[in-house]
């Protein structure tokens, strides 16, 4: 977990890091722009392991990615050591926002490469995908790892 405090972004209470694997490269070796969105999902999921949340939501309350939107601002390469940075921005009533930044590490610091935004909506089951209240004990550990990382 990073504090976030030594990097030039808003806070960010919680990061992982992975390494660029030669299968996310396309034919010039930069990262293929559809491999983000796989990076982004482990960083939340280990986001959801640290804050003691249910990797796929509760009974109930499955998560579903509603929406993804990635902005780039620098290539990664093959073999790069990213940090992913996540946190929940807002939670509504039957969603929550999460908020993502990616930056290289260079061993002259970090190189800010792309931001990503996730609309995450809890439904009754993947085969009833109608939109349900998130629980208030989901909402309450999202709420408290959020107020510990800070």
């Amino acid at each position: 977990m990073s504090s976030g405090s030594d990097h030039d972004h808003p806070p960010f209470g919680f990061s992982t890091r992975l390494r660029v694997d030669f299968a996310d490269t396309d034919a010039g070796g930069i990262v293929y722009f559809g491999r983000y969105g796989r990076y982004v999902e482990r960083a939340v999921m280990d986001y959801r392991r640290a804050a003691g949340v249910p990797l796929l939501g509760p009974d109930g309350h499955r998560f579903v990615v509603r929406a993804m939107d990635i902005a780039f601002h620098a290539p990664l390469r093959f073999d790069d050591e990213v940090e992913v940075f996540v946190r929940t921005l807002r939670i509504g009533t039957t969603s929550h926002v999460m908020d993502g930044r990616f930056e290289r590490i260079d061993p002259d610091g970090a190189l800010h490469v792309a931001d990503a935004t996730v609309v995450i909506v809890g439904v009754r089951s993947w085969n009833d995908a109608v939109p349900t209240a998130m629980p208030d004990d989901l909402r309450g550990a999202i709420e408290r790892f959020e107020a510990s990382t800070h």
